[in-house]
């Protein structure tokens, strides 16, 4: 590690990734969240196009391709907004449309040798300079501050258009504002991650989150530092593997899902072993069954034969022996729907409780 940090140009690429692992999965979770995981591609095939006019004008490519992908998000939530196309065939043209231009553009420039058309598709940590650098901090705090201050309007657009919109969020603002934050962010991580691969380092991370998170704020803190490993440890691996950072970087965050996978599903197999399970019963518990159904907590319980039982993924758990809240009044008598005053037959099993836990 020391090595690395001696190198002008990888402590140029270990900031540029720092950045880019703090922010693209900021932005990525509410992608997640609206089944946008994608759009990040499009944006991209739209700033290779940015990109190229860049290099044919002789202009400096990372603000022609931050104008692109911006004017290109607006334009496809735009077309969203009014209806006149689905958005998927929107973004369908979008991205179509920027990487045939760009490829025929960037062929047009001095410079567009395959070489360089390849360091912006799949990123180049020896591309990083120093002028960029600054270029990419600004817009990566821009980001940061932004998604921080309107996270809680987001996440209400995000979770339920229809309730964000009823309630006087304005959905329309807030959608392009997640979208000219999404083409910023596709242009700060192209010269590390690839046009072709930050959609990657937005949605992976969050994945790999939403198996651990029990929260979106907890989900947001995960995926932050999911991002951190993949970027960070993706740039600082490449060197001494000698391969582009933009493959490692997403290589190591679909790994680090993978383990979280497995590491996941196998607490969950042992946690499901220290719950008792009922006895197998002949019929099914449900509104007609005739067994009395008992609040508990945040589901439902069955009293049968004097025990509590809860339906949970094809078999019933044991939660205990039901007590009567009648004075006097024995479990068996409990057990007997005519008997027990606190039971409801008809009650739906699969609806939210409306009382307090009770015993």
């Amino acid at each position: 590690m020391i090595d690395l940090l001696s190198v002008d140009f990888m402590q140029r690429a270990l900031i540029a990734a720092l950045l880019v692992g703090t922010v693209a999965p900021m932005v990525g979770i509410f992608l997640v969240q609206r089944r946008l995981s994608l759009i990040g591609d499009g944006m991209g095939h739209v700033a290779l196009a940015g990109v190229a006019i860049g290099l044919v004008s002789g202009t400096a490519p990372v603000l022609t391709a931050l104008v692109a992908a911006v004017l290109a998000a607006v334009v496809i939530e735009l077309l969203r907004a009014r209806g006149r196309t689905n958005g998927d065939v929107a973004l369908a043209v979008i991205f179509y449309g920027g990487i045939a231009g760009g490829v025929v553009i960037i062929s047009k420039s001095p410079d567009g040798t395959p070489a360089n058309l390849m360091k912006y598709l799949f990123g180049s940590i020896l591309t990083t300079q120093r002028g960029d650098l600054y270029v990419f901090a600004a817009l990566a705090l821009v980001i940061a501050v932004t998604t921080w201050a309107l996270r809680p309007r987001l996440f209400a657009v995000a979770n339920d258009e229809e309730y964000a919109r009823a309630v006087g969020i304005p959905v329309l603002p807030l959608n392009i504002v997640l979208a000219v934050l999404t083409a910023t962010t596709v242009v700060v991580a192209m010269r590390v991650v690839g046009l072709l691969l930050i959609s990657a380092l937005m949605i992976v991370p969050n994945a790999a989150s939403q198996l651990v998170a029990r929260s979106f704020s907890g989900g947001l803190r995960w995926a932050i530092g999911f991002g951190l490993v993949s970027a960070v440890g993706g740039v600082a691996l490449s060197y001494p593997l000698d391969t582009p950072s933009g493959g490692t970087i997403v290589l190591l965050a679909v790994a680090l899902f993978v383990v979280t996978a497995a590491v996941t599903g196998v607490l969950a197999r042992v946690g499901s072993r220290h719950h008792d399970v009922a006895e197998t019963h002949a019929h099914e518990h449900g509104v007609e069954c005739g067994h009395p159904v008992v609040t508990h907590g945040d589901h439902v319980d069955y009293v049968h034969d004097g025990h509590l039982h809860a339906a949970h993924e094809g078999h019933y758990d044991e939660h205990g022996v039901h007590h009567a809240h009648v004075a006097g009044t024995p479990p068996e008598v409990a057990s007997d729907p005519a008997s027990d005053p606190t039971a409801d037959p008809t009650a739906d099993p699969t609806a939210a409780p409306t009382t307090g836990s009770r015993p």
